[in-house]
């Protein structure tokens, strides 16, 4: 995936700032914020495990799981002419749209 970077388990989003000249990354998925900033991908990676390390030891002071939870639902809007055609699909694979729409995101993200 581009712009992200996996950090011991971690995965974060990473952009430049023109602003001051350096890459800025921040890991999703937590239950706050984590981020930091170096000016090459082996500053990134330094600078990324030393912020995570002091989240994942604050968040052990405070009795906080680091890790947001999702419940495997959501909701997605899309025109009827797209929702037509996926159900077409899932139906040409003998799926239902959930299955075939998790198994399509799961063969592009995982």
């Amino acid at each position: 995936m581009r712009n992200t970077m996996e950090i011991d388990g971690y995965r974060a989003i990473i952009q430049f700032d023109p602003d001051i000249d350096m890459f800025r990354g921040e890991f999703i998925g937590l239950n706050g914020g984590a981020d930091f900033y170096a000016r090459d991908v082996a500053g990134l990676r330094k600078e990324g495990a030393m912020s995570l390390k002091v989240f994942l030891e604050m968040c052990q002071e405070d009795g906080v799981k680091p890790r947001k939870s999702y419940s495997g639902r959501f909701n997605l809007r899309i025109s009827p002419e797209l929702h037509a055609s996926a159900a077409a699909a899932a139906a040409a694979e003998g799926k239902s749209l959930n299955q075939w729409i998790a198994g399509t995101l799961g063969a592009i993200l995982l």
